[in-house]
């Protein structure tokens, strides 16, 4: 968003134009010459991290505030789990099952998305935000598009599997550094929190988000498990609430669902089903 006031102080901007135009010297050739809030590589000395961390941290709130982002609906999930119709090239024959998920993702988002433009803010609540890779995320961003709404990615460099998927919003596709105030982002505005089939990282959004929410630094919302075959299977959540390092209570701040279908249902009726509804098998 263009700020209009009149600037009272030169533009900042200006001066990195004036300074490209200054003669060449070598005094005007030395780093030391150069404009600070200019330079990356002072920017990226470690005695910067703290600058980089708040820039991390304003640019994309800035952003997403200009954009009139008001809420959003978390997706976390799988990098790995492929569309349906690419089930082939998965690595293992349970990543293969798992490809329904990617459906359920994209017609969870189709869904939030659709609800959230028909509502008097036109597609600014409970907006779709995944972390902008393959897999469900990209479902998520997909299903965001299918819906005619925009979505949001939060990338992160990594080596390998991690670049924007190309459903997300361009002007609300975000990349970052550090883990941590990428997770902020992901929870600042959430209403609610998917959870799908994942690996190490979506097992650490989940627990951490838990977490948060367990020691009340963050205030309860619908919390949605995809599939509760999976989870059920690499977590014994009973065994937690039996062995005392978790209350009873905590059982009930997350709820398993199957489909698109039952997620939106238990947002709509969130706070009134009970933990054997939450906990089947108990």
């Amino acid at each position: 968003m263009k700020d209009d006031r009149k600037h009272i102080f030169r533009d900042a901007h200006q001066d990195i134009e004036t300074a490209l135009e200054i003669p060449d010297t070598p005094q005007t050739r030395s780093t030391a010459y150069k404009l600070a809030f200019a330079d990356p590589e002072f920017l990226c000395r470690d005695e910067l991290r703290p600058v980089r961390l708040q820039l991390e941290l304003l640019k994309p709130e800035m952003l997403m505030s200009e954009y009139g982002v008001e809420s959003t609906v978390v997706l976390f999930g799988g990098a790995r789990i492929p569309a349906p119709d690419k089930k082939e090239t998965a690595r293992t024959q349970t990543l293969a099952e798992l490809s329904a998920y990617y459906d359920e993702a994209r017609k969870f988002a189709r869904l939030i998305t659709e609800r959230s433009m028909a509502n008097q803010n036109g597609g600014r609540e409970n907006v779709v935000v995944t972390g902008g890779g393959p897999g469900v995320m990209e479902a998520g961003n997909r299903g965001a598009q299918d819906a005619g709404g925009v979505s949001i990615g939060l990338n992160i460099v990594l080596p390998h599997e991690q670049a924007p998927n190309e459903y997300v919003t361009p002007d609300l596709a975000f990349n970052f550094h550090y883990f941590a105030i990428r997770k902020m982002h992901f929870l600042m505005r959430a209403n609610a929190i998917a959870v799908f089939p994942g690996g190490f990282g979506t097992l650490d959004e989940m627990f951490e988000s838990l977490t948060l929410i367990q020691t009340g630094r963050m205030q309860p919302m619908p919390f949605l498990l995809f599939g509760k075959a999976f989870w059920k299977k690499i977590i014994n959540w009973e065994a937690l609430a039996d062995a005392g390092t978790i209350s009873e209570s905590d059982l009930e701040l997350f709820r398993f669902v199957d489909t698109a279908d039952e997620a939106i249902a238990a947002m709509d009726n969130w706070g009134t089903v009970t933990r054997r509804d939450s906990l089947p098998g108990r």
